[in-house]
């Protein structure tokens, strides 16, 4: 009944327009969640295959699968998803890395992949992702097209000669001039590089990209490869200066794929070509200091980067790294409530452990689609966001560091402050973090992961016990869930701002606190399960 209710509140929508033309700023307040199109949901009628990842072939999930499954999605409370390519790819018997069942072997940009769907079926869950005030990400591979030879025929790409493509070698990573022209890939598979300082290749990209968006109405670009880091080297795919011109054709925000470590000069250096990129360094930083086990370096954290994640296709699932279940969920915390867009990989609110590609591009029907105690912590953390967007500043305030320790780091951002540890589900008798608080002795705050009321102590202080598990914090005034759907609170109807749904609008579900000691336990005892 409620599903029926709020699907009709969209069709009343004012957010019924198509190709939105989204901003960063705009961008900025969403939340994303990424998805493989082969993987994620077959369509209605379809039996479910058993799909073997080792195989590296279709499992038969589509567009319309993607469109059947929104609810899914949208009642964990994110406001966008981004999606793998949709462009045509190789098609021809399987390679000794298999078929392109992940969208990322382009053949003919221009064309659509017909595995996944027809151009009205990519247009219906476009459209069907705006009347719910949802954004769509797509894919895009720029840097190169796909091959099963060095010497291909260049007549089935959307650049049909030779000239527009560098001349085949293989990288020498170790030559930064070798890492600009050759190609990626391998012999097997050769990923002819696309020569995108060749005006006519420019131009032509342009006049694509511009088309594309408007077609099938899109949000924002995921930009493949855009450029994968050298340090000694900060153009060593894509030259930086062709984004601009993409993008500003393209009109839509722009993320892209800046591969790289630890370091954060070189990847701040891409933002301004374009507007976002995936945030590495955060990543590397939230692997060192919440996989347990592993080096515990919570003071490696930075607060000015953006862009958020713990899981792609092209990494290990966090619990192939991580043994703890509650490492992910202090990890996921970081993510959301700090700067930053976050972005959860599909599979992760199941606890999905696989190491790399291609095992890490699993099927999600065997999960059956459940109510997973992850799946329900992340639409807590949706909804508090969400709220924290709608009714404060909170998205435009910076964060700031209370204190750190061995044991985790406490932060505020907003009225919010979030206390986050590695201490690890079993308990820990005696470990505390406690810190220094703004506000005023006697104060009631909510501990909106268990809806327990907090009592600020003399001074200020805030006193986070671990003698239960190392379960995080994330504590804000009492008074500001009121309409928030957290902890037992009424659920506002859609409210909309400056012509826009509300993104708590697109939350149908209440997140409310089982008894924490049962999570507590099951979760305790999953950890001495693993000899923890």
């Amino acid at each position: 009944m409620f599903c029926n209710w709020l699907y009709t509140s969209y069709l009343l929508s004012a957010f019924v327009t198509f190709g939105l033309a989204a901003t960063a700023d705009e961008w900025r307040g969403r939340s994303i969640y990424q998805l493989l199109t082969d993987r994620f949901a077959v369509p209605s009628g379809t039996l479910e295959s058993h799909c073997d990842t080792s195989k590296r072939t279709w499992c038969g999930g589509t567009w319309n699968g993607i469109r059947e499954r929104l609810d899914y999605i949208q009642n964990a409370g994110f406001t966008a998803i981004w999606i793998s390519p949709v462009n045509q790819n190789y098609e021809g018997p399987p390679t000794v890395y298999g078929d392109p069942y992940h969208g990322y072997w382009t053949a003919d940009l221009t064309q659509l992949n017909s595995h996944f769907g027809t151009s009205d079926d990519l247009k219906a869950l476009s459209a069907d992702l705006h009347r719910r005030g949802m954004y769509l990400m797509v894919d895009v591979v720029i840097n190169h097209v796909m091959s099963i030879s060095t010497t291909p025929d260049y007549s089935g790409y959307l650049f049909k000669d030779e000239s527009f493509y560098h001349p085949y070698c293989p990288i020498d990573y170790s030559d930064s001039t070798s890492e600009k022209i050759c190609w990626m890939g391998d012999e097997m598979v050769p990923l002819p590089d696309v020569d995108t300082t060749n005006p006519t290749v420019i131009k032509r990209y342009g006049e694509w990209v511009q088309g594309f968006v408007k077609e099938y109405s899109i949000d924002g670009l995921r930009i493949d490869a855009s450029d994968i880091l050298t340090y000694s080297d900060s153009e060593r795919h894509v030259q930086a200066d062709f984004w601009p011109e993409f993008c500003g054709k393209a009109g839509v925000f722009c993320m892209g794929e800046v591969f790289g470590g630890a370091e954060v000069d070189p990847i701040a250096n891409w933002q301004g070509p374009l507007d976002s990129v995936l945030n590495f360094p955060v990543y590397t930083a939230l692997r060192d200091a919440y996989t347990i086990p592993g080096p515990g370096d919570v003071a490696g954290l930075d607060m000015s980067l953006l862009g958020n994640f713990l899981e792609n296709h092209d990494l290990p699932r966090w619990h192939n790294l991580s043994v703890d279940p509650q490492s992910l969920h202090n990890a996921m915390a970081w993510n959301f409530m700090t700067e930053g867009i976050p972005i959860v990989y599909y599979g992760q609110e199941h606890g999905f452990t696989a190491p790399g590609d291609p095992d890490n591009r699993e099927a999600l029907w065997p999960s059956g689609y459940a109510n997973s105690t992850t799946y329900q912590f992340i639409t807590m953390l949706n909804q508090l966001r969400n709220t924290l967007i709608r009714t404060t500043d909170w998205l435009s305030t910076e964060t700031v560091i209370l204190t750190s320790s061995p044991h985790g780091v406490a932060f505020i951002k907003g009225t919010v402050i979030s206390v986050l540890t590695n201490v690890g589900s079993p308990p820990s008798i005696g470990t505390h973090i406690t810190t220094k608080s703004p506000y005023p002795v006697s104060m009631r705050l909510t501990n909106v992961v268990t809806c327990q009321q907090w009592v600020v102590g003399s001074g200020g202080s805030i006193d986070v016990d671990y003698s239960l598990g190392g379960v995080p914090v994330i504590l804000l005034p009492s008074n500001q869930l009121e309409g928030s759907g957290l902890c037992g609170e009424q659920l506002d109807e859609v409210k909309r701002s400056g012509g826009q749904a509300d993104p708590l609008g697109s939350s149908a579900l209440s997140f409310r606190s089982r008894p924490y000691t049962l999570l507590l336990a099951s979760w305790t005892a999953v950890g001495l399960g693993l000899g923890l």
